[in-house]
C-alpha cells in the first residue's frame, strides 16, 4: 500500500526540522574555524601556551584565560554538585511527597533568572561580603594554604566560582533528579524488603545504578559553566594574568571575547579572538557530548 501524501509530507518536514540543528552547528563551526585559521596556522602554540595578551605588540597568549575558565568552572562544580545531588535525592526519594514537586520547581526556577542578574547580585552583594567578611577571615590561613593567600580585592576567582555554582546548580539538580527517578522502583522495593532503611536504599541501591547519569549531569553543568559570559565578566576581575590563589582576579575565555570582540580593529586581533572562541567551542561541545552519552546509558534498559 503506498504511503499517503500527508505522511510523506509530514516525514519530510520533521526530517528537515531535525536536520536544522546539526546543520547550524556545522555552519557555526565552519565560520569560526575559517575566521580563526590565520591565527591557528601562524601562532597556535602561542595562543595555547602563551601568557601575555597585548594587542599593540601582537602578542596573543590565551593560557591565563583558559586557566581562569577551567578553575572557575571546577570551583563551581565542586560547590554545586554536592548541593544539587542533595536536592535531587530529597526530591526523588527522601523528601515528603507534598514537598518534592515544590522544591524541584523552586530549584529549577533559578535557571530562568538572567545571567546579568546574577552578575549584578555578585557585584553589589557577594563581592562586598567576600571582601569585608570572608576574605579577611581566610587570609591568615594563606601561610599554610597558598590558595587562600593574597589581598582581598573582592573581584576574584572565588567570586566567579560562587556565582557560577548558583547558576549551574539547577541544571545538575534537575538532571540528577530525572536520573534517580529513572532507576526501576523494583530495586527500591527489593532493598526495603531486605530490611534497608530509606537512606540505605538510596546509598546502596539507587545511587550505584544512577552513577553514570549523575556524572553526566555534573558534566553538563560543567559545560554550562565553561561557556558562561556576562556574570563571570562582572565578578572575576578581568585581569589577564595567571591566578595564584582563589583571591586573585582572573580572566575567562568567554569574558575575554565579550570584552574585546567589539573593539577588535585589526584582522590579526580578530583572528586571535576567533581562535580562542574555537578552542572554547571544542571544549564545551566535548563536555556536552560526553554528558549526553552518559545520561543515555542510564536511560537505556
Amino acid at each position: 500500500m503506498p504511503t499517503p501524501v500527508g505522511d510523506r509530507l509530514y516525514r519530510t518536514v520533521t526530517a528537515a526540522c531535525a536536520a536544522t540543528i546539526p546543520l547550524v552547528l556545522v555552519l557555526l563551526t565552519a565560520v569560526v574555524l575559517r575566521a580563526a585559521w590565520p591565527a591557528l596556522h601562524l601562532r597556535a602554540g602561542e595562543l595555547v601556551f602563551g601568557t601575555t595578551w597585548e594587542v599593540t605588540r601582537s602578542q596573543f597568549g590565551a593560557l591565563p584565560a583558559v586557566v581562569g575558565t577551567v578553575l572557575s568552572s571546577l570551583i563551581a562544580v565542586a560547590i554545586a554538585a554536592p548541593l544539587a545531588l542533595g536536592v535531587a535525592i530529597f526530591a526523588a526519594d527522601l523528601g515528603p511527597r507534598a514537598l518534592r514537586e515544590p522544591v524541584s520547581f523552586l530549584v529549577n526556577l533559578l535557571a530562568a533568572i538572567p545571567s546579568v542578574v546574577y552578575g549584578l547580585w555578585g557585584v553589589f552583594v557577594l563581592i562586598p561580603f567576600l571582601r569585608g567578611t570572608v576574605m579577611p577571615v581566610l587570609a591568615p590561613l594563606g601561610t599554610a594554604i597558598p590558595l587562600l593567600s593574597g589581598p582581598a580585592y573582592g573581584p576574584s576567582l572565588l567570586a566567579a566560582g560562587l556565582v557560577l555554582a548558583i547558576m549551574v546548580l539547577p541544571f545538575i539538580a534537575g538532571i540528577s533528579r530525572e536520573v534517580l527517578l529513572a532507576v526501576p522502583h523494583a530495586q527500591r522495593e527489593a532493598a526495603l524488603a531486605l530490611g534497608a532503611t530509606p537512606w540505605e536504599v538510596v546509598r546502596d541501591a539507587v545511587l550505584p545504578a544512577a552513577r553514570s547519569g549523575l556524572v553526566g549531569g555534573i558534566m553538563l553543568g560543567l559545560g554550562r559553566a565553561l561557556g558562561e559570559t556576562i556574570a563571570v565578566a562582572m565578578v572575576i576581575g578581568n585581569r589577564h594574568a595567571m591566578p595564584h590563589s582563589l583571591f586573585d582576579p582572573a580572566y575567562s575565555v568567554a569574558a575575554l571575547l565579550a570584552n574585546e570582540f567589539a573593539e577588535a580593529s585589526g584582522d590579526e586581533h580578530l583572528s586571535a579572538l576567533m581562535a580562542v572562541a574555537a578552542l572554547l567551542l571544542v571544549v564545551t561541545l566535548t563536555v556536552n557530548l560526553m554528558a549526553r552519552w552518559l545520561v543515555r546509558r542510564v536511560a537505556t534498559p
